[in-house]
Order: C-alpha cells, then structure tokens, then sequence
C-alpha cells in the first residue's frame, strides 16, 4: 500500500483508535481503504469456528490501532463522519495526535510485508533478555536494514526485530547467510 509521494509535506503516518467492535462488518481500516486512505494496521492470522467449522482469518493484531498517512484536514473530515474512529493522542499534549516519522513507518511496514509470518510483540511484552546481537542485513529485501536478534532459545530460526517506538515491535525471520553481527 506504500505509493509513490508527491512531495506533500502534509501528509503525516498519524496513529489512529478504531472503536469497532471485533466482529464488526465494517470496522475503520476497511472503510478508510474503501475511501482511498493509504493506511496500515499489523494483521495475524487467527482461527475461528464459522457454523461448526474452523476457518482462518486475517484480523489486526490490536483490534484498536492503525496508522493512516493523510493530510490532516482530510482525515479530520473522516473522522468527523466516523464515529468509531479517533486519533490517538500524545500523554501530556493538548489535543496533539500522535505521528510517526515517515521513515519508521515506511522501513517497518516493508519489513513486515517482506516476511510471511511476522510476530508482533507489545513494547512491555519485550525484556532485555530477548535483545540478542546486533546485526546487519547484507542483500536480500532487507538489505541495509541494522537491529537486535530476537533471542529466543531453542529457536531454529533468526529473527530481526523491528520496532515502531512506542507502538509495538515485529520479529521478522531473516536468513542466517544475509546476517553480519556488528561489533
């Protein structure tokens, strides 16, 4: 969903608040991609029993939170037709809504659409002992892309972690030959 820009300094990653309900019809992020918005909102798969079956669906790993890049003014208009949608506020600032820097939106958001089955961890879900060394990736998607492995025993597989300050935190599986430690 990451298009080409204009140059438009406008435009800003600001984080939202869907009021939905989980199993609601139309819940924020399908009606603002309806109306064109470029958004964002961390997706997993999840199972559900449907009329005695069991079905897997793609549902937003916090049922709450998507990130949608917009003019202000534009998204205030959809915010006043929605009523289950606010932004979501800075602590401490009056009124002011919490915006994320277009270059750690847009690196976490090819991160995550680069792995097929990223975990997502809550910032108070990650201890220290998680972090592991610090690496970098050379070539592949990922290519240039510098942070923490996931430390995590017993795992057979390297995963990079990626955060979104504030926010949350992706494990992305990298491919141990594209792996250089930092020293």
């Amino acid at each position: 969903m990451i298009s080409g820009r204009d140059g438009n300094s406008g435009c800003h990653w600001y984080a939202m608040r869907d009021l939905s309900r989980s199993n609601a019809k139309a819940p924020a992020y399908k009606v603002l991609a309806d109306m064109q918005f470029e958004l964002f909102t961390p997706m997993v798969r999840r199972p559900f029993t449907v009329m005695g079956r069991s079905v897997s669906r793609e549902v937003p790993f916090i049922p709450d939170l998507l990130f949608v890049h917009s003019e202000r003014e534009r998204l205030n208009a959809a915010v006043e037709r929605m009523v289950n949608l606010q932004y979501r506020y800075v602590r401490g600032g009056f009124c002011e809504p919490m915006v994320v820097r277009d270059a750690d939106m847009e690196k976490f958001i090819r991160a995550v659409r680069s792995s097929e089955n990223p975990r997502y961890y809550l910032p108070e879900e990650i201890t220290p002992e998680m972090y592991g060394r610090k690496v970098r990736i050379v070539g592949g998607e990922l290519d240039g892309y510098e942070g923490p492995l996931l430390s995590v025993r017993g795992s057979k597989y390297k995963r990079l972690l990626i955060a979104l300050p504030n926010f949350l935190t992706a494990a992305i599986q990298v491919q141990a030959d594209l792996v250089e430690i930092i020293k």
